[in-house]
């Protein structure tokens, strides 16, 4: 018994540490980026518009909106989420979908983080847009292209 034990427990070890690259593919990490101020309403501040058509629409480009700690890791994506607009300052809405792609980090005591798809949608809009977005690093906020900024 005790030693199905010790291989189970090899497998499960096996199993995570293979999830997770020993080396990051994110493109836009910026530790010294700007923490963004808040509106009364707790909504980030943003005020840049993202020329990259890869930036929050590829895994590897992913919205990174700050490390907190463990017990707030939807907050900043939220206060992040609620300053975008549709393209014509349509309201958007948003659900998180899954989590995906595993990646190293220093700023999870796991050693290792993972990205949160988010469907965003607006009225008007004929297809769901799916964000990707990273609550363990920090990069400078903009509105990914084809969004709008709150007012």
């Amino acid at each position: 018994m005790k030693i199905k034990f010790i291989v189970l427990f090899a497998l499960i070890i096996i199993n995570f540490t293979s999830c997770v690259s020993t080396r990051s593919t994110l493109k836009n990490v910026n530790d010294n980026a700007p923490i963004p101020q808040l509106t009364s309403e707790n909504i980030f501040v943003i005020k840049q518009y993202s020329k990259d058509p890869k930036y929050g629409y590829h895994p590897d480009y992913p919205i990174n909106v700050f490390y907190w700690n463990t017990k707030d890791l939807t907050i900043n994506q939220e206060r992040f989420l609620r300053a975008l607009s549709g393209p014509k300052g349509e309201k958007v809405f948003f659900k998180k979908l899954e989590i995906c792609c595993p990646f190293p980090t220093k700023n999870c005591e796991m050693g290792g983080g993972f990205l949160d798809q988010y469907e965003i949608t607006w009225v008007g809009l004929k297809k769901p847009l799916i964000l990707y977005l990273n609550c363990y690093e920090r990069g400078d906020l903009m509105a990914p292209v084809g969004f709008g900024l709150a007012k």
